[in-house]
């Protein structure tokens, strides 16, 4: 099999965001078959309240659950976000590193320059006094 870590990431990535889609598939279709009935009036009891304490506790246990699962979801995203935050003043940082550390190569490599070609002035300067002494 020929599968490359971006591929398996991929296919994990695509396996959790089915599985959190099916969950809240789940909680959206138990609100509605739970709580559908709270809706509709029931005959016979014109003006009175359609909700009696135990569908009120459903109501609330459903609340809850998603107030649970809506919390632990916000909490991740605040964590993801602040870690993301982070790596990008790490990122950030570095970036201006590589860019002094590329200022001080460039400027090393202009004194090099430099030297180098005044030691070939000299080199060939000397050569040429070295040859008019021989000529003379």
């Amino acid at each position: 099999m020929n599968a490359t870590p971006d591929k398996l990431e991929a296919a994990e990535i695509d396996s959790n965001l089915a599985a959190v889609s099916e969950v809240e598939a789940g909680i959206r279709d138990f609100v509605r078959n739970d709580v559908a009935y709270l809706r509709r009036p029931t005959p016979g009891l014109i003006g009175s309240e359609p909700a009696d304490a135990g569908a009120e506790a459903t109501v609330n246990n459903v609340n809850s659950l998603i107030q649970r699962v809506a919390g632990t979801s916000l909490s991740e995203i605040e964590n993801l976000v602040s870690e993301l935050e982070s790596l990008r003043d790490l990122l950030h940082a570095e970036g201006q590193r590589v860019q002094r550390e590329i200022s001080g190569y460039a400027q090393l490599s202009q004194a090099a320059m430099k030297s180098t070609r005044m030691i070939a002035d000299n080199v060939a300067q000397w050569k040429r006094t070295a040859e008019n002494l021989r000529h003379d």
